[in-house]
């Protein structure tokens, strides 16, 4: 399955970093944009969420909070996200479901056999919890247009 713009974003449950239960139902009334990201302690996902760290005043300002999601235990997450100072929420889709819903599951990262990451990619859900931008990295070392992100979230309105 894959979410597309327009659609109503799935709901989901995932653990935290504290190993608290999170869902996205909770942010309603808010924007929310997902961050679905390889895994902790890499290169360019650590680039990713610090450059989402440094811009979260102004995702905040726009009425809108950040999570990032991976694949990664609550535990690598935690260690992760205080080694880097992530200011946001990371969720752990340790069973992969939401990967799934969302459908941006990458099966065999870094040609590991069998391994099923998340791959990269940002989706912005109105306070409503409709989809209304979708990016998915064409390769995983891409990283998306903070920009452009930004905009597209000016334009959802508070």
């Amino acid at each position: 399955m894959s979410v597309d713009v327009g659609q109503s974003a799935p709901d989901f449950t995932l653990h935290g970093t504290d190993l608290k239960s999170r869902s996205l139902g909770e942010f309603s009334g808010q924007n929310v944009v997902l961050a679905f990201f390889p895994g902790a302690f890499t290169g360019v996902c650590t680039d990713e969420m610090c450059a989402l760290r440094d811009r979260v005043d102004q995702f905040n300002s726009l009425n809108a909070q950040v999570l990032g999601i991976s694949v990664d235990p609550p535990f690598s997450q935690k260690a992760w996200a205080d080694a880097n100072n992530i200011n946001f929420p990371l969720l752990s889709d340790f069973t992969r479901q939401v990967v799934n819903q969302y459908g941006v599951a990458f099966p065999n990262l870094a040609g590991m056999e069998g391994y099923v990451a998340a791959n990269r990619a940002v989706f912005l859900v109105d306070k409503g919890g409709v989809v209304r931008y979708k990016w998915v990295a064409p390769q995983v070392t891409a990283e998306p247009d903070y920009d452009e992100i930004r905009q597209a979230l000016s334009g959802l309105g508070g």
